[in-house]
């Protein structure tokens, strides 16, 4: 009970900061549409099922380590400090993730929304389906990027640091979610994908369990 007093804390606390700082979601808001926008301009309309599928991720790739790089890696010592007297490692970690994965999912509609207005979607695509993969795919980047932004903030040059040990972490998860929305698009039956989700998943809970262990040992440096 008390966890989860300290979470809901951590949570709230995240959301106000986020909200004086707004900048911090606007640039990344902004970056989404004007990416998008870009694209438009350069290729009027993508009628390559697998580019417009590629072209996607790669927006929402670099959206999510712009979005939540930022979770640990551009915090005080004095606010590091202050949490560490307030709140357990496990709740802060938790309640990090789950903030992210929260922002995530909704910059990750969003960035949907507005591709698929400019680039519709493919008749033969099972949107529900591709929804799906957008919203595992937004919860794994912020996962993923969390971890290791809590890993690259105890070390000097965090941000080089993040690139090279977010790298053969994040390749996997971006060949399932491929394959998995490229099924979406060609209108495969859901069966077809319940392999990629489930490896999806697995992948979450391996990473989320990861966390849990380590963190304690880092917050405690």
């Amino acid at each position: 009970m008390q966890l989860a007093k300290q979470v809901i804390y951590l949570i709230r606390k995240e959301a106000v900061l986020e909200w004086r700082s707004k900048y911090a979601l606007n640039g990344v808001l902004l970056y989404v549409v004007s990416t998008v926008f870009v694209c438009y301009l350069s290729f009027v309309s993508i009628p390559n099922k697998l580019t417009w599928n590629a072209l996607f991720w790669i927006i929402i790739l670099f959206a999510s380590i712009n979005a939540v790089a930022k979770s640990f890696l551009q915090e005080s010592k004095g606010r590091h400090l202050y949490t560490y007297l307030l709140a357990s490692p496990i709740a802060l970690i938790l309640a990090k993730t789950i903030y992210n994965s929260l922002l995530m999912m909704g910059l990750t509609l969003i960035a949907l929304f507005f591709y698929a207005l400019v680039f519709p979607f493919q008749p033969e695509t099972d949107i529900p389906m591709y929804m799906v993969a957008t919203v595992l795919g937004s919860l794994s980047f912020a996962t993923i990027f969390t971890m290791i932004s809590a890993i690259a903030s105890k070390a000097g040059n965090g941000g080089m640091l993040m690139a090279i040990l977010s790298f053969p972490i994040i390749i996997p998860v971006i060949i399932v979610l491929i394959k998995l929305s490229k099924n979406a698009i060609d209108g495969l039956d859901r069966s077809v994908s319940m392999d990629d989700i489930g490896l999806l998943v697995l992948i979450n809970a391996m990473v989320m369990g990861v966390s849990l262990i380590l963190f304690p040992y880092l917050w405690r440096d």
